[in-house]
């Protein structure tokens, strides 16, 4: 195993954010751990966790993509945070998104979509917190690609998850 991952392990148990037990998660499995990226909270927290979603996507998907995209509601500090931290560590200037959990119809940025307006052409990485029954892909997913004017023309490059 890489050290950055042992280090991340650390890292979610410093901050709390792991914890061992007994738990009950949302798809109902009982599980011996629950992640909780909703406890890093400090500046700090945020900006050693970007360093270590960068590491992990630059190992995975080295730097042949534009945007990082976060499902709403913990995807969104993730896709910031990591954005900051790619480009200090790797020089690339990455686009960060999310879907909103209701579409806004007023100001200039309406619509489905916070942050970069996913095009034609783009690349995408999904950076997730956790999952377990994959529902928030398979509705993330499709919030992707209807950004498309034609089939096949934004790319999904894969996800990333803790």
């Amino acid at each position: 195993m890489e050290q950055y991952k042992k280090e991340f392990i650390d890292f979610m148990v410093e901050c709390e954010v792991l914890k061992f037990g007994s738990f009950v998660l949302k798809s109902g499995r009982k599980s011996p751990f629950f992640m909780n990226a909703g406890a890093y909270v400090t500046g700090n927290q945020l900006f050693r966790l970007g360093e270590f979603y960068a590491k992990a996507i630059h190992d995975n998907f080295g730097d042949d993509f534009d945007v990082l995209f976060g499902p709403a509601y913990k995807g969104i500090p993730l896709a910031v945070a990591t954005a900051i931290a790619y480009s200090r560590l790797y020089g690339k200037e990455l686009k960060y998104c999310s879907d909103r959990k209701e579409e806004k119809d007023h100001g200039a940025d309406k619509g489905a979509l916070l942050g970069y307006k996913i095009k034609d052409g783009d690349r995408v990485v999904i950076i997730e917190d956790v999952t377990t029954s994959g529902k928030s892909i398979e509705e993330t997913y499709p919030k992707i690609k209807a950004q498309e004017t034609k089939p096949g023309a934004i790319k999904i490059v894969g996800e990333i998850v803790s």
